[in-house]
């Protein structure tokens, strides 16, 4: 039998170790979610190069009036160039509504049509074709309104670095330095017209390994057996889209040189652009379902997104390569955080041969990730 003694030193022992600190789990959560042993996330890490995999966190501290970001990032080099794809739209959209917001003579709402274009239409409907359905012409007539210098100019400015915003997208005279022509109509009978800009000449990129695969699909829907050529495309990394995001939800965060200046509508109207589905935007449910452009969390399902969850984001995919950058609100939890990530899914490495594993192996990974990040930050 265990004497009186040795009963009270047991006690005694037991309280001892119920009241010493638990050690603390350092892993940060972009680290747990991508130790995930989940199928559609391991695939993925375990091939994180084959992948090209990047990813950028930022999770959120809120004291009052001042927001503090801590940032966790996973492979993330802005060397390792990849194709933005549409999410160039992100910071063409912001730096036209600033461009209207500077010129009393017209707003977001003003009708305007660019010479040689059979479309009359306003600023609001293009951001919001943008962000509902990624339209490539809407993004080609704001890119005539800015101009490349301007463009890359302004957000240099800004300290959005490195960034390289250099054609149109999907057309014959991407890289026309000329603008076109731009007609506003104020009213019934004022007509005012933006005469074209000339930019210069696009450079190579200064970056190593800008030839890409094993060939290309190319103008002539012929195969070229030799490495495509992205020198002279757009570059948005992974770093510089992630600030933008940043910037554009938190600009209190930033300097007032730093910041895009919209006016308090202009910005209320661009965030609901970019958190709305295509559906609360009047499009066809069922050709744009609504992760139709939000992969994290809900991109492989067609099922709708619940309300409790707000994203506000851009994605991009063209040539195999696949992007989102959002900023994520659990409304029920009140978590919140944005995320960027990038990965490769071509797997014959011939570009520009509609051939790329979105469906299959980028937008779950996307989805999964989202989940697990949302899963951590609300422990």
């Amino acid at each position: 039998m265990p004497t009186t003694k040795f009963i009270i030193f047991s006690l005694l022992l037991s309280v001892v170790i119920s009241c010493a600190p638990k050690k603390s789990d350092n892993t940060s959560p972009l680290e747990k979610a991508t130790l995930s042993q989940h199928p559609k996330i391991k695939s993925i890490i375990d091939s994180a190069d084959h992948y090209q995999l990047q990813v950028m966190l930022s999770t959120i501290d809120r004291e009052k009036d001042s927001v503090k970001f801590t940032d966790y990032q996973f492979g993330v080099s802005d060397s390792n160039y990849f194709y933005p794809a549409s999410t160039v739209k992100l910071p063409i959209s912001l730096l036209a509504l600033e461009k209207l917001n500077r010129d009393p003579r017209f707003d977001r709402n003003t009708l305007f049509y660019i010479d040689g274009d059979t479309v009359e239409t306003t600023f609001a409907n293009e951001v919001n074709k943008i962000f509902a359905v990624s339209d490539n012409p809407a993004y080609n007539r704001l890119f005539e309104y800015l101009g490349k210098d301007y463009i890359n100019q302004t957000l240099e400015d800004k300290g959005i670095n490195p960034v390289r915003i250099s054609h149109r997208l999907s057309t014959s005279d991407a890289y026309n330095p000329v603008t076109k022509a731009i007609i506003f109509h104020q009213n019934d009978t004022t007509l005012t017209h933006l005469q074209p800009t000339v930019s210069s000449p696009v450079e190579r990129l200064p970056l190593q390994s800008m030839y890409k695969g094993a060939g290309y699909i190319d103008s002539n829907d012929s195969l070229v057996r030799e490495p495509m050529d992205f020198a002279t495309k757009n570059y948005l990394p992974i770093s510089s889209l992630h600030s933008i995001m940043k910037r554009v939800i938190f600009p209190q965060a930033f300097s007032q040189k730093d910041r895009f200046q919209l006016s308090e509508n202009d910005r209320e109207f661009l965030l609901k652009a970019m958190s709305s589905t295509p559906r609360e935007l009047g499009f066809n449910q069922e050709d744009y379902y609504d992760s139709f452009g939000k992969f994290f969390i809900y991109g492989d399902t067609k099922e709708n997104i619940p309300e409790s969850i707000k994203i506000y984001n851009k994605v991009g995919y063209a040539y195999g390569y696949l992007t989102d950058c959002a900023y994520i609100y659990d409304m029920e939890s009140g978590t919140e955080f944005i995320v960027t990530a990038n990965l490769l899914v071509n797997e014959n490495r011939i570009f520009n041969d509609g051939i790329y594993q979105y469906d299959s192996v980028g937008i779950p990974f996307l989805a999964q990730l989202g989940r697990e990040l949302l899963k951590n930050l609300n422990h």
